[in-house]
């Protein structure tokens, strides 16, 4: 049965309760307490129905947002931390959190800076301002030097917009990058040097990643100050044999397009041959790094050891199922080899991110999934294990650090150890005993702990609870202040008559427990039936279902959906994070198998259920999730009835070589695992209702998919409908575009669902 519209719904309400209304006056004689239990009910009507959702309060409305503490900076004494209050820069004691002084009053300056980072000495500041994107992480900016004990201001550059400035160790230089090349300003002389000069747009790069090490490695700075200052190491990137893709823009006010140009190797194709060099500033040499004689590679980090003038190197191959960590002799470039693991199906570059070596000078930590979870391990410099540190059928999820002044040296992090589908706080001896969790309430917990390891910052949130941000003492756990509890929001999503999470789980027919969660209407009957709008991202390792509050855009839309008589499901399947690597790499070399057939049996789960309408199931997502609800709906279309694609991959074909070949080896290797699981190929199965939505300006999933399902539902001959947004990147941004893209998904979910 088609939805009612909303004029249709709210006609008949109005007309029960005027039905109502002339009962109660002929009764109210008889049964006045009837009469005052009728009139609250009216009234707890009047104000649901007046403060229902609208996509305008998702995005207009600033109550509805969590409110956090953001830009805190640690103080290099741990005493003190600094975090910007509008303008200002206020140093905070971290004994009381009371404010103590305004370390810069931005009213003093000429300029508005986004951001700001200190030397290590903290006697100088460098201020970002003119923020100007680029892609996901990269960017360019005006910089400015602040000098904290003469109160001046100087411009980083003359040269044009930089990137990625950083401080040297002893903060009298500054490195940055521009026009593909890496530069250094020495800030006592005043003098810029640049320590590259053949760096070209399309061709080569130093010192900045190219476009797929930025989307798929998570890095767009490739150089790192050397601990005494004196070198700088740097990656460069050399694209001249990476095919171009070309993005026709249609600028306002342009007679003709203007076509974009840009490096993209897609899976299959050649990757930019990258070379690492080692820049000394007192003589002006650059060695180049040995990397072996195999230029089919990545280099996805570089980091500097703490034995003297030596870099490690992490390699990797071309398949990403061996890395290799080297060491480099920043004075010869010679390398070599410490550390390997191999994989039969994938390693993880970021992994890396979690190596620290030990001031002892002997050792470091280093991160691996050999156990089957994600833990930590303990090696000596020469690559020799000493021990593993934590251990268990659960993954650590970040390393906060180690405080190596205490008796025995203490390891701090956040793992999955209470629930796949939560975040605590843990500290662990280097030896790996007396693990104590210092987080206890339910639900996901992201911790900012100081430099000497005495206080961190917790950023709690749960199903029940919005954002809170606490600041604890480590030593017995104390709390010293609440700094934000999200009150108004708090406020916010009662007047709205906002539904919070309620988790589920349910066994697939192999027997594979699943995890997920409902948002269901605010008041919900379990004796109706209702339809059931599913909610899928599923790509590998990534989680939708975590204990965390409802408030963030797309909550925002389910409950306003909710609000219209829908439920809201999302269930992690196979190959999603948080749960080991069986259960995450289960999908390698056949993306989109057990994905679709896990959501396939959600779903038919969820029909099972009474309060389920079982023909009115649907599915909606984006990007990874795309690929997600395109392909249920076209395999499962006994089962979905409608279904929602925004920028979907719909051929692994036409996307990168990095993640495509992490998961899937290259086409050469690998074909049926492109195609078997193509939406493309199986366009001729579409039964159902379906909305497939790009922007043509996406330069990550590439506009090529939606014309490719689309061409092939042509040729099938099926009815569908499309959308596409002109110049709009991945997220489909700018002006009130996200308001028009959420009203039209509104209205295709309450005509076709």
């Amino acid at each position: 049965m088609r939805q009612k519209t909303d004029s249709q719904i709210m006609g008949a309400i109005f007309t029960t309760c005027n039905n109502l209304h002339h009962q109660i006056i002929a009764h109210m004689k008889q049964n006045i307490r009837f009469w005052g239990l009728l009139v609250l009910w009216l009234l707890s009507f009047h104000a649901f129905t007046q403060n229902k959702l609208t996509v305008g309060d998702i995005y207009r409305n600033s109550d509805l947002r969590a409110r956090s503490v953001d830009h805190v900076n640690w103080m290099k004494d741990g005493r003190f931390y600094t975090a910007q209050n509008g303008a200002d820069i206020v140093q905070y004691d971290v004994t009381t959190g009371r404010a103590v002084q305004t370390i810069l009053e931005g009213k003093s300056l000429n300029i508005n800076y986004n951001s700001y980072n200190f030397s290590a000495d903290e006697r100088k500041l460098l201020l970002t301002t003119d923020f100007e994107p680029i892609y996901r992480r990269s960017y360019k900016a005006e910089f400015y030097v602040y000098d904290l004990a003469t109160k001046s201001l100087a411009r980083l550059s003359e040269g044009g917009k930089q990137s990625y400035a950083t401080f040297s160790p002893d903060g009298s230089k500054v490195a940055f990058t521009r026009d593909n090349n890496l530069f250094f300003k020495d800030l006592r002389s005043g003098q810029e040097i640049a320590v590259t000069t053949t760096g070209k747009l399309n061709e080569l790069i130093h010192g900045s990643a190219d476009w797929v090490y930025e989307e798929e490695f998570s890095m767009a700075q490739a150089f790192e100050w050397s601990p005494d200052g004196s070198k700088i190491a740097f990656i460069s990137f050399d694209e001249r044999k990476v095919p171009e893709y070309n993005m026709q823009m249609w600028p306002e006010n342009k007679l003709y397009p203007v076509d974009y140009r840009f490096k993209y190797p897609k899976a299959g194709e050649n990757n930019s041959v990258v070379s690492v060099s080692i820049y000394d500033l007192t003589s002006g040499k650059t060695t180049t790094v040995e990397l072996g004689s195999e230029t089919d590679i990545y280099v996805p980090r570089i980091k500097w050891t703490n034995m003297p003038h030596v870099l490690a190197v992490l390699r990797l191959n071309r398949l990403q199922n061996k890395m290799q960590l080297l060491y480099a002799d920043a004075t010869t470039g010679k390398t070599t080899l410490t550390l390997e693991e191999n994989s039969n199906t994938y390693l993880e570059a970021e992994n890396f991110d979690m190596m620290v070596y030990l001031k002892n000078g002997k050792q470091f930590i280093w991160a691996s999934e050999q156990s089957g979870y994600k833990h930590l391990y303990l090696y000596n410099n020469d690559g020799k294990l000493v021990q593993q540190i934590t251990q268990g059928n659960w993954e650590v999820d970040s390393f906060l650090g180690i405080d190596e002044a205490a008796k025995v040296p203490v390891i701090y992090y956040t793992s999955t150890e209470v629930s796949p589908m939560e975040r605590h706080f843990y500290r662990i001896g280097l030896d790996g005993k007396n693990k104590q969790q210092l987080t206890r309430s339910s639900g996901t917990n992201r911790i900012n702990i100081s430099r000497d390891f005495k206080y961190y910052f917790c950023y709690h949130t749960s199903n029940l609870s919005p954002l809170s941000v606490k600041l604890y003492q480590v030593a017995g756990n104390k709390l010293i202040k609440t700094l934000e509890e999200n009150q108004a929001l708090q406020k916010a999503a009662a007047d709205f008559c906002l539904s919070q999470k309620e988790f589920f789980t349910f066994k697939t027919t192999d027997g594979t427990e699943l995890n997920g969660y409902f948002i269901k209407p605010p008041d919900f009957d379990p004796n109706k039936r209702y339809p059931v709008l599913m909610y899928v991202y599923g790509g590998p390792g990534s989680q939708q279902v975590l204990n965390t509050y409802a408030n963030g855009t797309n909550d925002l839309w389910h409950n306003m959906l909710a609000q219209n008589g829908y439920v809201i499901a999302c269930v992690d399947n196979r190959g999603t994070g948080g749960r080991g690597e069986a259960f995450k790499k289960i999908t390698y070399a056949n993306l989109g198998k057990y994905e679709v057939a896990d959501q396939i049996e959600a779903a038919k789960y969820l029909g099972s259920l009474p309060y389920v309408d079982k023909n009115r199931i649907g599915i909606w997502g984006w990007s990874y999730g795309g690929y997600m609800s395109s392909l249920c709906l076209l395999l499962g279309n006994d089962v979905f009835k409608a279904a929602i694609a925004v920028a979907p991959v719909t051929n692994w074909r036409f996307y990168d070589t990095i993640y495509t070949e992490r998961f899937l080896q290259r086409p050469q290797d690998n074909p049926k695992g492109y195609d078997d699981y193509s939406p493309v190929t199986h366009a001729d199965k579409l039964k159902g209702k379906f909305l497939l939505i790009h922007g043509t300006g996406d330069d990550n999933v590439h506009f090529q998919n939606a014309v490719a399902l689309q061409n092939a539902l042509i040729a099938a001959n099926k009815q569908f409908e499309s959308f596409y947004y002109p110049n709009r990147n991945h997220g489909i941004h700018g002006g009130i575009t996200r308001i028009h893209l959420y009203q039209m998904m509104t209205d295709f979910v309450l005509k076709n669902l």
